[in-house]
């Protein structure tokens, strides 16, 4: 379980274990919310030279660590929304190869948490911008938001929020032009 720095009140569930196996929704925003990646243009993403390579690193985490695996993802302006699955056993262990568990990165955490793969996910895609496009201000707000998609219809509903998401992005609360003021206390897929 991770803690919260001194001052700082954690806003992951407390007692949950983010190393378990189990599927998570994550939206990561750009820092100050500034609309760095791209931009929407009929209703699809366009994304610019750093949106470019933030999605590399976003599939290069499957690479990174054998455990995960992605399934629905957005990028946005100013945001991106993902699902990752962790596992216990990785993907080699699970359909009876080796040759995938003996080309992981020597050293990597055979399971991660959640804020370890989020956190590494940041550090590449900074990596990559400073390193090819000379970018060196801030990229990333601090945190993430996060929510552990249980059994059900929620996993549904999330992949749909998060492929359709372009399409709405003049009701999107991360967009500071939108038309319509989100509920706050609805989760974004429920509104």
């Amino acid at each position: 379980m991770t803690r919260a720095p001194l001052g700082r009140r954690s806003i992951r569930l407390a007692g949950y274990d983010y190393s378990s196996s189990g599927v998570y929704f994550v939206t990561i925003c750009a820092f100050r919310r500034m609309m760095l990646f791209g931009e929407i243009r009929d209703a699809k993403m366009i994304p610019h030279a750093v949106g470019a390579l933030v999605v590399a690193a976003w599939y290069e985490l499957p690479n990174r660590f054998p455990t995960v695996t992605l399934d629905a993802f957005a990028l946005m302006p100013n945001h991106l929304h993902g699902i990752i699955a962790l596992h216990k056993k990785n993907r080699a262990e699970a359909s009876g190869t080796s040759a995938e568990a003996d080309s992981a990165p020597p050293n990597s955490n055979p399971t991660p948490t959640l804020a370890h793969v989020v956190r590494t996910f940041k550090s590449l895609a900074y990596a990559a911008v400073r390193r090819r496009l000379r970018r060196t201000s801030p990229m990333w707000q601090r945190n993430y938001y996060e929510h552990i998609i249980r059994p059900g219809n929620d996993l549904t509903a999330i992949q749909r929020y998060v492929w359709e998401n372009p399409s709405r992005w003049q009701f999107d609360r991360e967009n500071p032009q939108a038309i319509l003021q989100a509920n706050p206390a609805l989760e974004p897929w429920q509104i």
